[in-house]
């Protein structure tokens, strides 16, 4: 599998020492908060091992710490060294305790779409919520919800979706129909990009910035889920729903030998 990240901008120098398999992860990382080492081995094409063999390497030059945060496999995620090497200007700091299961079903979700074939193919790239909110700025969560990823999928491609960005919503606990049903015809009115002025965010008459949006739920969020897309009436024709990934929960499978905190 190919997991592509689409460059944020340029760095200052590029991470030392490491070859594109590890950059490549290390842009993963930094898009996603942290990623679990199951995860982060997939990530890398390989197993457990592979990633803590890549972690290893990482902490070595200063880019990434690893701890144990909860249940399940190690995290790893980038220090400032590592961002600054990506070009990114995120804060340093570990995964939030309160979002790891959060983060956990975004990044299986994410990767799901990476392995398809269409994804694979067309040259399709995520949009994290991260970034998304670093482009917002301030303003996030003053007046506007962020999806958890969009999907890019480039002019030209062979698909009959070529040209569209997709709003990706990972949905593991029941809100109320009513903020449900907000968040969905926000994110389907939405027609300026994140960090655009208030007055471009949603104008009549434009094209929706979403052509689609994908819901991908847990067993516990889907009915609600169900209900808020009923209650669009006709703008619900542009909302998906799909299960969540087997490896979302946040213990995840078991991993591929004895797992060990770094």
């Amino acid at each position: 599998m190919t997991v592509r990240e689409r460059p944020i901008g340029p760095a200052s120098a590029g991470p030392r020492g490491l070859g594109d398999r590890d950059i490549g992860a290390m842009l993963f990382t930094a898009e996603m908060y942290g990623v679990q080492f199951d995860l982060l081995g997939a990530v890398l094409g390989g197993t457990v091992p592979r990633a803590r063999a890549a972690t290893a390497r990482w902490r070595r030059l200063g880019y990434a710490d690893a701890s144990r945060l909860g249940p399940g496999a190690s995290w790893v995620w980038l220090t400032r060294a590592g961002l600054a090497a990506c070009g990114v200007r995120y804060a340093p700091n570990p995964p939030a305790l309160s979002r790891l299961a959060h983060i956990r079903a975004v990044t299986t979700v994410r990767l799901a779409l990476a392995a398809t074939a269409g994804y694979q193919q067309s040259g399709a790239f995520w949009r994290g919520e991260r970034r998304l909110r670093a482009r917002a700025g301030t303003r996030a969560g003053l007046r506007e919800h962020l999806p958890d990823g969009e999907v890019h999928w480039p002019d030209g491609a062979p698909l009959p979706w070529a040209g569209e960005c997709w709003a990706i919503e990972a949905e593991l606990t029941r809100k109320t129909v009513t903020r449900t049903t907000a968040i969905m015809r926000e994110l389907l009115s939405r027609t300026g990009d994140y960090g655009c002025p208030a007055a471009d965010a949603a104008v009549p008459g434009r094209p929706p910035r979403h052509a689609r949006v994908l819901y991908v739920c847990s067993a516990a969020a889907r009915p609600t889920v169900l209900r808020a897309r009923e209650a669009l009436g006709p703008l619900g024709g542009r909302l998906e729903i799909r299960d969540l990934p087997a490896q979302a929960p946040l213990d995840g499978p078991p991993p591929a030998g004895r797992e060990r905190a770094c």
